[in-house]
């Protein structure tokens, strides 16, 4: 268990993965025009790895990237893979508001696997936050609209449990396997780029991205790197199921996004179920504050 939980830091760290997801989004955007998801998360993972291991000499942590808990790396970045081609492939076939409610749904898995795999408490309150924050994401996406469930709906309701799984792996990377942030970077970019490379050749074709792909692929990967430095880092000062629901306050940013750069449309449903889910996050954020505060003065 953490010793010194600390929910507001972890908040300011969230705030800097909220901005790197939604930049990630709209990179992934322009990328889909030209490269199949596994192509983008293959070439994605090679700046990826140049980028950690530049970073590691320059700052001199290379010994920070060592071949020890290989099996929760490798768990943390499967389930992350498979989340992520999900959630690239419904980003071109569903609204970007829409696409993010149904992500959000993975809070919701992280508290229950929390509760199951690491040993943290979920109270009543903050049970009802999570049901709260759920109605709204039902308000903003309405999956059981006239429209039914499409693919786009199913592939990203399929993505929030590969989510789920990877943040979870990655507190349990953080809590019990003592490696740091340079490690997990290193090794979430490496093993991803062999999960990309092999999906993307097994048609036996691996597209090259044209000139005016590669600076978008640079733009995919620094900012997927950064939203994944400020989630680890956010995830080592604060329990799981506190800290991923920060993570829906990117909804009304990337609604307006949308709104400005595609052409979606706008409504006022967006802003209710966001309004619902920023009270929910709210409540497990003050909570926790409380009881932080509580412990300190005994």
């Amino acid at each position: 268990m953490i010793g010194q939980a600390n929910p507001l830091k972890a908040a300011a760290w969230m705030m800097g993965a909220v901005f790197g997801f939604s930049l990630l989004a709209v990179a992934g955007r322009q990328l889909a025009l030209g490269l199949d998801t596994f192509e983008i998360m293959t070439y994605r993972s090679l700046v990826g790895v140049i980028t950690v291991t530049g970073i590691a000499i320059l700052t001199g942590r290379r010994d920070h990237i060592k071949a020890s808990a290989l099996h929760l790396h490798f768990a943390r970045n499967l389930s992350h893979f498979a989340g992520q081609n999900l959630w690239l492939f419904a980003l071109t076939l569903i609204p970007l508001a829409q696409l993010f409610a149904l992500e959000f749904a993975y809070p919701i898995l992280v508290a229950i696997g929390a509760v199951l795999f690491l040993g943290e408490c979920v109270n009543g309150l903050r049970a009802l936050s999570f049901g709260i924050g759920f109605i709204g994401i039902l308000i903003v996406a309405r999956p059981f609209g006239a429209g039914g469930l499409s693919i786009g709906l199913l592939s990203a309701m399929a993505c929030a449990l590969g989510f789920a799984g990877s943040a979870l792996f990655t507190k349990k990377l953080t809590q019990t396997a003592n490696v740091t942030l340079i490690s997990i970077m290193f090794w979430l970019s490496l093993m991803q780029m062999g999960m990309g490379l092999i999906c993307a050749g097994f048609d036996g074709d691996v597209a090259w991205p044209s000139a005016q792909n590669w600076p978008w692929i640079i733009v995919i990967s620094l900012s997927g790197l950064g939203a994944h430095m400020c989630l680890t880092q956010a995830l080592s000062l604060a329990p799981a199921s506190i800290v991923t629901p920060i993570d829906f306050l990117r909804l009304p940013l990337i609604a307006v996004i949308g709104m400005m750069f595609y052409g979606e449309e706008l409504d006022v449903y967006v802003f209710v179920g966001a309004a619902i889910i920023f009270g929910a996050n709210y409540m497990n954020i003050l909570t926790e504050s409380r009881k932080k505060k509580a412990g300190n003065s005994h």
